[in-house]
């Protein structure tokens, strides 16, 4: 295994949809991942992946204590083709060879963004971890689920002996199920507008403002909110109680959804990631998600003792970047592959 060099300034970044979040390491072998220089863009107030990039690393090369900046590992959702990213949320283009060129970094690893994440989960201090369900006095062995509601619905599997170590998933796209009336509602308003409706139409930051107009619309209400932060205002302080029933039905099918996902993997762990997770904690920790989490029928003793976390850390996506670059058994052995 080759040692990672301690003379070179690695960049890792977290893309999502809304932001780019960046902080730098300089590793040393066998030492922690320590993140460095934290800073989040807007990533509309900036023409391109490659602008972003070129501003943080000139930062850094302003500074003489910081030895030279030699390569930089992208955690952003989408899929690869060829030299160009997929991706439904991000408002520019992604290519390979823009930001490399631009940006004047030798080596650029792009990975999948939930890859990054669950890469980063042994790395997580043990308080960042809140218990939601199950049996959380330790962290069992096994295939851990992460999940976690942003601007989309990421979804990806740490495996244990494993080569890749985390297999990346567009779980977040899988048809979405009711699993009550209400929920059979929305569906049904939403059908009428989508031929295909998928988990993180409802279960990602424009989700709940789309459950919330639901909702709204199921009882002939006008909405009276248009951002996330202040529907999620209005239902901690009761001013609104659409807006309260809408956090709380986000609540309880995320636990469903993660629930699904749990069987379908063979989850012996859950990880709950996202800003909006820590925006939502109160009604996460309530009841309903860890109801809807169980309730799978005949399955359901299989999910009891399995142990669901939600990670409280904002820097996750840019550590996990960090880890997957600094493990050479999982590097990608051609740059800019996404594995």
């Amino acid at each position: 295994m080759n040692e990672p060099v301690a003379a070179t300034t690695i960049i890792g970044a977290d893309v999502g949809g809304t932001y780019a979040r960046l902080g730098w390491t300089t590793l040393q072998p066998g030492g922690p991942i320590r993140v460095n220089g934290f800073r989040r863009y807007a990533c509309a107030d900036h023409p391109s992946l490659a602008a972003i990039l070129r501003d943080y690393a000139e930062s850094l090369r302003g500074d003489a204590s910081i030895p030279p900046v030699d390569r930089a590992v992208v955690a952003i959702a989408g899929l690869l083709d060829g030299d160009r990213l997929l991706n439904t949320n991000l408002a520019w283009d992604v290519s390979l060879a823009d930001p490399r060129r631009e940006a004047g970094i030798g080596e650029l690893e792009l990975i999948n963004d939930f890859v990054a994440v669950a890469q980063a989960i042994a790395h997580v201090e043990p308080d960042a971890l809140h218990a939601l369900s199950g049996d959380t006095a330790q962290r069992p062995h096994g295939p851990a689920l992460v999940l976690g509601p942003g601007t989309g619905l990421g979804v990806a599997v740490r495996l244990e002996n494993s080569q890749p170590p985390v297999l990346a998933s567009e779980g977040g796209h899988a048809s979405l199920a009711a699993g009550n009336l209400l929920e059979l509602d929305v569906l049904r308003l939403l059908l009428q507008r989508h031929g295909h409706v998928d988990s993180e139409r409802i279960l990602s930051g424009p989700g709940l403002m789309t459950l919330y107009t639901c909702l709204c619309e199921r009882e002939g209400a006008a909405p009276r909110w248009d951002t996330p932060a202040a529907l999620v205002e209005a239902a901690r302080n009761g001013s609104d109680r659409l807006a309260l029933a809408s956090t709380r039905a986000f609540c309880g099918w995320l636990g469903s959804v993660a629930g699904d996902l749990a069987l379908t993997f063979g989850a012996r762990s859950v990880y709950l990631t996202g800003g909006i997770t820590g925006h939502l904690a109160d009604w996460l920790h309530e009841g309903d998600f860890q109801r809807r989490f169980l309730a799978k029928g005949a399955l359901s003793p299989a999910l009891r003792h399995v142990p669901v976390w939600r990670i409280d850390d904002g820097e996750l996506g840019v550590l996990g970047a960090l880890a997957w670059h600094a493990d050479d058994a999982c590097r990608p052995t051609t740059t800019g592959e996404t594995p």
